[in-house]
């Protein structure tokens, strides 16, 4: 697993950063990649004061959403109330796994539009915003609410891991499992179920083309909002080389990971009873 700094033992300007994000995103946590960004010496504290003006006004939470809006793929067998029942899931619990779905939903392609805004400015862009542009004020939505902790793969029995492990990514060599699927797995008959329904759409056509489309919407979005971005150099040193070549590498995974979490989330919320 990649290294990160769990919310609660976020620090000095990382817990902040950290409190602007949920805020922001709309969401009572933070992602995975901003928690390994905190990891790496400065690296977060450089890229929110770089990119974060985007997110303060709304513009690049606006082009995640319509990102991620009206993605075709077939959907997946309704689930029947009986095996909610067999696998203890009642309706309190039920309403807890599709406001995850739902979270992931709306903070992938948020991330998506993060990533993208550090590597443009990684790879040489620049923001063209006067100083003494006003940001529009920007309210966030409603928080959804707070989501089951991120189960730990090797704190599962052997068999329960591997069902987990099966919604591994590649990252650096080492295994990347999507918040969505940690989370899920409070609930082992439904994440079983899901592995069986949904590992082999990860390699069929339609998901690709799905997928693709989530990333080629970001792609199309991220100009226009490198220009918005102030034209003012931060404060701060841009990262190393070594730390633009990892982030290079890291984003890459999520940018695969991402729009699988898009189109997945919402066919597993509307599979739901």
């Amino acid at each position: 697993m990649l290294t990160e700094i769990p919310e609660k033992d976020a620090t000095g300007e990382i817990a902040p950063i950290f409190a602007e994000v949920r805020r922001l995103w709309g969401v009572p946590y933070v992602s995975a990649i901003q928690r390994h960004l905190a990891t790496r010496p400065g690296f977060l504290e450089w890229a929110w004061e770089a990119v974060g003006p985007a997110f303060h006004s709304g513009e690049a939470q606006a082009s995640g959403a319509a990102a991620a809006r009206d993605v075709a793929m077939p959907p997946l067998d309704p689930v029947p109330r009986a095996a909610l029942a067999a696998w203890s899931i009642d309706d309190d619990a039920l309403a807890a796994i599709k406001a995850v779905c739902e979270g992931f939903v709306r903070v992938a392609p948020v991330n998506m539009v993060f990533a993208g805004l550090i590597k443009a400015l990684l790879l040489g862009g620049a923001g063209r915003r006067s100083p003494d542009h006003r940001i529009p004020l920007y309210v966030p939505p409603a928080a959804l609410p707070a989501p089951p902790a991120m189960i730990a793969p090797q704190s599962l029995p052997e068999d329960r891991r591997g069902i987990l492990l099966a919604f591994a990514t590649d990252s650096g060599g080492k295994p990347f499992i999507p918040g969505l699927y940690r989370m899920l797995a409070h609930w082992p008959g439904l994440l079983a179920h899901l592995a069986t329904v949904l590992t082999p759409r990860l390699s069929r056509p339609e998901m690709h083309s799905a997928c693709d489309a989530v990333r080629e919407r970001i792609d199309a979005a991220l100009p226009a909002l490198l220009a918005g971005l102030p034209s003012t150099p931060t404060v701060r040193p841009m990262p190393s080389p070594a730390e633009r070549t990892h982030f290079l590498t890291v984003g890459e995974t999520y940018r695969k990971t991402s729009p699988e979490l898009v189109v997945l989330g919402r066919l597993i919320k509307e599979a739901l009873p």
